[in-house]
């Protein structure tokens, strides 16, 4: 059954050797309250790729944590790749866009993938780190909060799929720095409930088409 496995906040560090101030490095926390915007107390340095509402709270699957695991050959603590949720129990690379997990009163809806970073790199102390993470296909899941309220480690929680076209995080990460995305693809991916930014950047694409 799925649960809440670990809840995590990060403040504002610096990686050493690495100059801009981030907020990946994030630890488990008791509890913490939920609101559109994210996480309560959790720090977003860089705004103009991470946080907003459609990337308010960003999930991480303990399934993938053990396939990185057995790549590096070390245990992975919830967090470490930025998480602010780990959540047990539900496939991480077959999750959709739309898909929703309800944690309590919370309501949670996946709007994105995760696209790895120079600063993830500079976490794992490994230049090929964008690559190894982007070939793997396991991004994890950003969300919108439909919903907002407490969220605490342990907690049951539903995952409920969403109930149109299935357009996979694993399946979207694919096409990152690709310029030509088939047409069909963005079309189908425009019925779901994608993040605005991807959202207005396929319509643009389509209608330069006609």
């Amino acid at each position: 059954m799925p649960s809440l496995l670990s809840v995590n906040q990060g403040t504002g560090r610096h990686i050493p050797g690495y100059k801009p101030l981030t907020g990946i490095i994030k630890t488990p926390v008791p509890n913490a309250q939920i609101d559109r915007m994210g996480l309560a107390n959790d720090a977003v340095c860089d705004r103009k790729h991470h946080g907003g509402v459609d990337q308010a709270i960003y999930i991480y699957f303990a399934d993938d944590y053990q396939f990185w695991a057995d790549q590096l050959g070390k245990r992975i603590e919830p967090g470490w790749f930025g998480d602010n949720l780990t959540i047990s129990g539900v496939e991480g690379r077959s999750v959709a866009i739309g898909d929703r997990f309800a944690i309590g009163q919370i309501l949670l809806e996946v709007t994105y993938h995760r696209t790895p970073c120079m600063t993830f790199s500079a976490l794992m102390s490994d230049p090929m780190w964008v690559k190894k993470f982007h070939r793997a296909g396991r991004p994890g899941a950003y969300c919108r909060v439909l919903t907002p309220g407490t969220v605490e480690p342990g907690m049951a929680l539903t995952y409920t799929h969403f109930a149109g076209e299935r357009v996979t995080v694993s399946e979207l990460m694919a096409l990152d720095g690709k310029r030509d995305i088939d047409p069909g693809f963005m079309r189908r991916a425009l019925t779901t409930p994608i993040r605005e930014k991807t959202r207005f950047k396929y319509e643009d694409n389509l209608a330069s088409l006609i």
